[in-house]
């Protein structure tokens, strides 16, 4: 696909944030888009303004037959699917301690088992024409872990993961994957869009409790453009070589910057600690014996 091709996309989660952006930015460029929600009315304006290049489904990625639908109404109704994003997402606050199983089932049903079965409904249509695109929105949440974030950066790095697979999986096939991996945007997702545990623990006031009152006096002032990221994502699609990961924003690089040194500064250390070594000429690790 090159920059002056016309697209089809299946956008989850886009009645607002980062989905709703998306589905605006392709519809100005003249693509066709299939927006899932869950509100029936929540794309009423861009559905006035674009008619019938954008089709609204109203459909909850935690229903798997819902998904499946939305699919095949998307692959009807508009011709086939050229992009798919996994977008719908929320998160869970909370120290991890406090999360119930049923807090954690909810947090993995939207943020994990939805996505698996948007791929699971989008790919076989994507492997018959040999080509397509893969976006999973992750987050700078699925590089780095937080205290109260628990259940949200286990989503999102199990989320990394299935990513790093898949992209394995459909190189071959000529289908492109991406973990797009934002820091904050003037989205709902430090307001509305966030849930907290039911439990509250008093010794995580200071730790996990803290992420509470961050995100109350966030929300509403990031620094990140949804607009602006939109189009960073259609530019990575746009390119000959898309990246298999896109980091948005530069709280996100400087975030996924200084851990990839820590974690290469600790790698040093630990390496030489056990007594790893490698021989010159020989390629096989062996363990010293601690004097």
């Amino acid at each position: 696909m090159t920059a002056t091709t016309s697209r089809t996309w299946l956008i989850t989660g886009a009645s607002s944030g980062l989905g709703r952006a998306l589905a605006e930015t392709a519809l100005e460029r003249g693509d066709r888009v299939a927006a899932t929600v869950r509100d029936q009315h929540s794309l009423e304006t861009l559905a006035a303004l674009h008619g019938e290049r954008l089709l609204s489904l109203v459909a909850d990625v935690r229903d798997h037959d819902a998904v499946a639908g939305a699919v095949e109404a998307a692959v009807t109704g508009l011709g086939g699917i050229d992009v798919v994003v996994n977008n719908a997402g929320y998160a869970l606050g909370g120290a991890v301690e406090e999360l119930s199983d049923a807090e954690w089932q909810v947090q993995l049903s939207v943020n994990l088992l939805g996505t698996a079965a948007v791929l699971r409904a989008a790919l076989p249509h994507l492997r018959r024409q040999g080509a397509g695109h893969v976006i999973n929105i992750s987050s700078v949440g699925g590089i780095v872990g937080m205290a109260g974030s628990g259940a949200y950066n286990a989503s999102k790095f199990a989320l990394e993961g299935l990513t790093e697979a898949l992209a394995a999986e459909l190189e071959p096939l000529g289908i492109r994957v991406t973990a797009v991996e934002p820091g904050n945007l003037r989205t709902d997702f430090a307001g509305r869009s966030i849930a907290w545990t039911a439990q509250h623990i008093g010794d995580y006031d200071d730790t996990a409790g803290r992420l509470r009152t961050g995100l109350a006096g966030l929300d509403g002032h990031q620094a990140g453009d949804p607009a602006r990221a939109a189009a960073a994502i259609v530019a990575a699609i746009d390119d000959e070589r898309p990246p298999r990961h896109l980091l948005l924003g530069t709280d996100a690089i400087e975030i996924a910057e200084r851990a990839l040194r820590e974690r290469l500064d600790e790698l040093a250390r630990w390496r030489q600690a056990v007594g790893i070594a490698y021989a010159p000429d020989d390629a096989t690790p062996r363990t010293a014996r601690r004097a």
